[in-house]
Parts: structure tokens; C-alpha cells; sequence
């Protein structure tokens, strides 16, 4: 057996179709990319029409099957109608990618019903409510891949944590919860942990040379995060690959959780 064939078997997405949330910039966006250069059909979820257009645009440019779908995650309504626009395009998705996320900081004395409100629809209920729409679905043809976008500060709280860092918390044991519910049926369901990553989520952080250059220092490879650094995470998780990988939380953040 050549080289090329073992690889295709172990980590092929070839007539896979992926659900990306978010997949219009920064992580999101480079795993859309990621999965589909390895042979998925992606549909690319997200709110802001320009920037959908475009990621879409380069995917079918390099070649690859790719949809978009304009939504607001941030409702049920919006989440259940992204849904099923989402499954017009290809079909039912084999792999699930939940990115799609906000980050206000008010200090936790100020933190409002408002803002935790907002964090949790789009960070925690947006993937719960994907996951059910499609989790039982991929355990039913026996293969699924879910994959969650958290955070560090899922694990520890530090630049005011607050509502956010609930979130991503929670998230992490949404994914354990659903690994126990349908991986016994073929659905892995793992979490991606960045380190610092400068995307446009994390603005008000990227603009401060100081702390990106102290943040980088953190991490054991000596810089920060980039979008592509989760190609490889991404496509093993989608993949056949990690068949025996599930309720984890794999960390892509050069060293930064253990320095």
C-alpha cells in the first residue's frame, strides 16, 4: 500500500459534507478551509454577507465544493432555519463544526442579563441546538464528527472571564455529554482549545502590542496563534482518524495552557 492511500484512508473527506458555524473569518474560516481541501463539501455559516462571500469564493476558487448560508445564531428561530438552509445545499452534514462566537467583557459586578443572555444563545444554545437537530441523524448512518471551537478560559479564568468563559465551560461538557449520547453510534464529539489567536473576536486584545507580545511569550513555540494552525487539529477530528477520540478537549495553543 503507498503512502498517499494509507494517508486518504486515515484523514480523506472525500464525500463528507461539513457544517461550519462562524466559518467567515479568523478559526472558523481556516478550518471551513481545512475541510475542505481535504475533500468536504462545506457549508459555510455566518452572519456578515461580504465576508461569507468571499471565504465561499476562494474555497470553489481552490477548486472545492462550498455553500453559504447568511444566519443569526443568535436565536432559536435563526439557529433552526440555518439549519435546514444549511441542508439544502448538500445534503445532511457528516461533520458538525460549532465556531461561531461572542466575547463581551464587562467586569462581573456590571455583567447584565442582557450580555449573559447574548453569550449563551450564541456560544452555548447555537451548538446544543445544531447538535440535536443533527447528532442523532449521524448516529442513525453510523459516522459523525462534532467538533466545538472553546477557549482557554474554559479551564481558567483571566481578562475578565465573566459570561464568556461560562460559556466555553459549558460547551466543553455539552461535548461530553453528546460523546456519551451517540459515539456508542459512530458521532465523536471532541472541543479544539485555541491559545491567543489574533482574530477579529479578539480585537480589543490584538490592538494592545504589550499584551500580545507578553501573551506570546506564554507559549512554549515562542508566538501566537494563527488560523491555520488548525488545519491538521481540524481534519484529524473530522476524519476517519479519530474514531477512538471522543469527549476530549485537544489544545492548539502552542504550549501556551502548560508554560
Amino acid at each position: 500500500m503507498d503512502s498517499q492511500h494509507y494517508l486518504s484512508e486515515l484523514f480523506s473527506l472525500d464525500g463528507r459534507v461539513a457544517l461550519v458555524t462562524g466559518g467567515s473569518s479568523g478559526i472558523g474560516r481556516g478550518i471551513a478551509q481545512a475541510l475542505a481541501r481535504a475533500g468536504a463539501s462545506v457549508v459555510v455559516v455566518a452572519r456578515k454577507e461580504a465576508e461569507l462571500t468571499a471565504t465561499v469564493e476562494e474555497l470553489q476558487a481552490l477548486g472545492c465544493r462550498a455553500a453559504r448560508v447568511s444566519a443569526d445564531l443568535g436565536t432559536r428561530d435563526g439557529v433552526r432555519a440555518a439549519a435546514e438552509q444549511a441542508v439544502e445545499a448538500f445534503g445532511e452534514p457528516d461533520i458538525l463544526v460549532n465556531c461561531a462566537g461572542i466575547n463581551l467583557r464587562p467586569p462581573m459586578s456590571e455583567l447584565d442579563d442582557e450580555v449573559w443572555d447574548t453569550t449563551m444563545a450564541l456560544n452555548l444554545d447555537a451548538p446544543f441546538l445544531l447538535g440535536r437537530r443533527f447528532g442523532p441523524a449521524m448516529a442513525g448512518r453510523g459516522f459523525g464528527r462534532i467538533i466545538h471551537v472553546t477557549s482557554q478560559q474554559a479551564h481558567r479564568a483571566f481578562v475578565q472571564s465573566g459570561a464568556y468563559g461560562v460559556s466555553k465551560g459549558a460547551l466543553e461538557s455539552l461535548a461530553r455529554s453528546q460523546a456519551e449520547a451517540w459515539s456508542p453510534y459512530g458521532v465523536t464529539v471532541n472541543t479544539l482549545v485555541p491559545g491567543f489567536v489574533m482574530t477579529p473576536l479578539n480585537r480589543r486584545l490584538s490592538s494592545d502590542p504589550e499584551k500580545v507580545a507578553a501573551l506570546a511569550a506564554r507559549t512554549m513555540v515562542g508566538r501566537n496563534g494563527l488560523a491555520e494552525d488548525f488545519a491538521g487539529a481540524a481534519v484529524f477530528l473530522a476524519s476517519a482518524a479519530s474514531a477512538y477520540v471522543t469527549g476530549q478537549s485537544v489544545f492548539v495553543d502552542g504550549g501556551f495552557s502548560v508554560h
